[in-house]
């Protein structure tokens, strides 16, 4: 019971803490990308004056980024849900 109540007291927390991590990758992946192709915005699929390259090399970029944030924000509230409830996620 006790492992039930605390996911349902979570779930709250791990939402906010996904719209963060969205947020943080998109901050993280639009710095990324001035850094790499020195432009402030990542070229759009539908733009015909972007290369398959340039599209490609953005979609990629942004994919990592985003399953590297995905995945540190995961395993850290796992590991805070362990530290708080004595018991690791399922």
């Amino acid at each position: 019971m006790a492992g039930k109540l605390s996911k349902v007291a979570l779930k709250p927390v791990n939402v906010a803490m996904g719209f963060a991590a969205g947020a943080a990758a998109g901050f993280l992946f639009k710095e990324v990308w001035k850094l790499v192709a020195g432009e402030d915005d990542a070229p759009d699929a539908g733009d015909p004056d972007r290369s398959w390259g340039e599209i490609l090399t953005a979609a990629a970029l942004q994919g990592a980024i985003f399953a590297v944030v995905k995945a540190a924000v995961h395993r850290g509230g796992a590991i805070t849900t362990q530290k708080l409830t004595g018991t690791w996620p399922d």
